[in-house]
Order: C-alpha cells, then sequence, then structure tokens
C-alpha cells in the first residue's frame, strides 16, 4: 500500500531529537526553527517529558470519557492558573481542527444561528471556517454546510460591525496571529473593538491560539496583549509537545448538557499526561519570558540583514517576508545550512522554534541565514 500523497516531502529521514536540534538517520544535526508547525514548544526529547510518559505508559491505561480520569482535572486545573483562564471550563479535544468545530457548534447552538465571521488569509484547519488561501478550490475550503462563512478584510471593525448589524452571525472566529496566511498580528485596538461589538451584538467571539498559543508569543496566549478575553479559546498543536491533544476554554455563558459534545480519544490518559508535563516545564523553565526574551532579540538580529522586506511577529512566531521567494530559500538553509524553517504564502520565511530556545541557537542561526543571504 502506499500513502496518500498530499504532502511534498523533503528527502530527509528524521529519526531522533534533543532539544531545539534534530539528526536524521546518517548523523546529520539540524537546527530545529520550525518545530514540526510550533507543536514543539519545551524541546524535543524533554527529560521530565519522556519520563512522565514512559511512567503512564507503563500503566496501560487509554480510557477518556466513561471513566473518571483525575488526569484531566489535573490538567485543567494546572492549565487554567497558568494562562488566567481559571474561571473557565475546559473540553478536550485530539487536534487543532477539531477544536475550533467544536467551538464552531458551542457557538451555534447558543446563538441558535449559523453564520460565521472570519477574516482573509486565515487559517482554522480544514474546517468549516477555513479560508481558500490559494487558487485551488479543493485546499483549505468550507467542509462542514452547518456553518456559512463570511470573510471580511483583516483589522477591519467597519467591515465585521457590517455583517454583525444582519443579526444572523453565531460567531467571529480570528487567530491570535495568522499562521499561514502570513504571521499577521491583528491590531491591538481592533481586538477590542472586535470584543465589544461582538458582545453589542450577542456574538460569540472564538479565538484560534492553535498555533499562537501556549507561551509562543510570550504571552500565554496573543490576544493577551490586547488584554481582552475570549468567549471560547482554541488550542492544539503546542499543548502536547508532540504528542495529538487540543483543547477548547469556555466561558461560563455555555451551559453544558450530556451529549452536547463528544470526542473518542480526546482527554485520554497519555493525552492528558503530555499536557500536564508540558505545563510544568513551561512554568519551571520559564518558558513564556524565554520566548519574548529570545525572539525579541532574534527579531532586532533580523532587521540589520539584507534582502529583508519585513520581520513582524512576537515572541518566537515571526515571520520574515523576503524580496524574492521564499522556498529556494528554505530549501539552501535546510540542505546547505542544516536549518529548518518554515514557509507562508510565497515570500514568507516562518519561525516556529522551540520555546526553550537561547540566545546562541538564535545566533547560530542568524549566523547560516546570513551565509546564504551573502
Amino acid at each position: 500500500m502506499q500513502l496518500f500523497d498530499v504532502y511534498p516531502l523533503f528527502d530527509i529521514n528524521i529519526i531522533k531529537g534533543k532539544g531545539c536540534y534534530t539528526y536524521d538517520d546518517k548523523g546529520n544535526e539540524y537546527l530545529d526553527l520550525y518545530g514540526g508547525h510550533a507543536v514543539i514548544s519545551i524541546g524535543h526529547s524533554h527529560p521530565h517529558y519522556v519520563a512522565r510518559l514512559t511512567e503512564q505508559l507503563n500503566k496501560l491505561v487509554f480510557y477518556s470519557n466513561s471513566v473518571i480520569n483525575t488526569l484531566q482535572h489535573d490538567l485543567a486545573d494546572r492549565l487554567g492558573k497558568l494562562s488566567d483562564y481559571d474561571d473557565y471550563a475546559l473540553f478536550l479535544v485530539n487536534s487543532g481542527a477539531e477544536a475550533n468545530e467544536n467551538a464552531l457548534k458551542l457557538a451555534s447552538f447558543h446563538t441558535e444561528k449559523k453564520r460565521v465571521i472570519a477574516f482573509q488569509k486565515a487559517f482554522h484547519g480544514r474546517t468549516s471556517a477555513a479560508v481558500r488561501i490559494t487558487d485551488n478550490p479543493k485546499i483549505c475550503a468550507p467542509i462542514n454546510e452547518r456553518f456559512e462563512t463570511t470573510f471580511c478584510p483583516f483589522n477591519d471593525i467597519n467591515a465585521v460591525q457590517r455583517e454583525l448589524a444582519k443579526n444572523d452571525v453565531c460567531a467571529v472566529i480570528i487567530e491570535g496571529i495568522q499562521g499561514v496566511g502570513g504571521v499577521n498580528i491583528p491590531d491591538t485596538n481592533f481586538l477590542r473593538a472586535l470584543r465589544q461589538v461582538c458582545t453589542d451584538y450577542g456574538a460569540i467571539l472564538i479565538i484560534d491560539e492553535i498555533q499562537s498559543g501556549y507561551g509562543r508569543s510570550g504571552k500565554f496566549f496573543a490576544h493577551q496583549y490586547a488584554d481582552i478575553k475570549a468567549d471560547l479559546v482554541t488550542m492544539a498543536k503546542g499543548m502536547g509537545n508532540g504528542f495529538p491533544i487540543g483543547g477548547v476554554l469556555i466561558s461560563s455563558q455555555f451551559k453544558p448538557s450530556y451529549g452536547m459534545l463528544g470526542t473518542t480519544f480526546g482527554g485520554n490518559h497519555l493525552a492528558c499526561t503530555s499536557g500536564i508535563a508540558v505545563l510544568d516545564v513551561m512554568k519551571q523553565e520559564n518558558l513564556i519570558a524565554n520566548a519574548a526574551e529570545i525572539g525579541t532579540f532574534l527579531m532586532a538580529e533580523l532587521k540589520k540583514l539584507p534582502k529583508i522586506k519585513e520581520v513582524r511577529g512576537l515572541g518566537l512566531m515571526i515571520g520574515i517576508e523576503m524580496d524574492e521567494p521564499a522556498a529556494p530559500l528554505r530549501k539552501r538553509l535546510l540542505f546547505e545550512q542544516h536549518v529548518f524553517t518554515g514557509a507562508s504564502g510565497t515570500n514568507v520565511i516562518r519561525l516556529l522554534p522551540p520555546l526553550c530556545l537561547t540566545k546562541n541557537e538564535a545566533e547560530l542561526f542568524i549566523q547560516r541565514f546570513k551565509k546564504i543571504l551573502n
């Protein structure tokens, strides 16, 4: 049997990792500035993470929602305290796409409406609120007929308000920082106004922190720079340091009932153990503060380099917009300088390193990047 070929793959076989480095089957070492689409939050093979998962594996328990699982309560307690969302409830799922689908369902159930407002260049997984970011209609098109999605210009509060005034919108969904769309940051005043108009018109504000959350921006959630709270917050990626786990933070205006939501694997013992281990390390090693500090340093150094049109981002979620297509540069970084990076659109190189990235490792990346630019 062949794999269904929908991903372009580099001819590199990674077999292990440690911290901010990965290693292939030929013994080559790579500096990892991408972390598998931002899933590696505390570093590859962190000893505390490995020990906790090994301990849980030896218990041979994998139930999720048919019996009491105290690990779910432990995870919720730690997450609430560290994220400053302690007065919200947690629903655990497996991925970001599933988190967004459940958030949209909650919004629709609550408001008894089904239109959703999202934003141009947004990406919310292969979900009802996904937007076509290419000319191929098969890529990122809405797949759930329950919802009709309207896409407004990014940072345009007047366009949002005109749509909300039609009184048929159940939710507005926005990324804390747009990732796939090019590392675009919502304006602080726009986010505050968005929070207010959602309240005024009775629409649910969903903030998608699947890529930008979990300390990556230098705060636990990127939208916290605007000092607002969402009605629903969706999470995944860095939540489990590579183990599949996602979640929705749910405000008290939503009242749960049996059968309202469901998941087979969400909140299983291994997923919860991975989530708890991540929060332990983030707190003990001050990784949120480290993301802010190293991200500020990295962006300042990048702005000194030639051929770069713009550097934008927060913390360790950084977009480097080039004057030329990014794909050849990304390929040279990987094969000539042994550095993993990502890309957004045509001209943007995307950096999503583990939050434990050190200043020395950031400087090493700058040195290697200079070589290919020169």
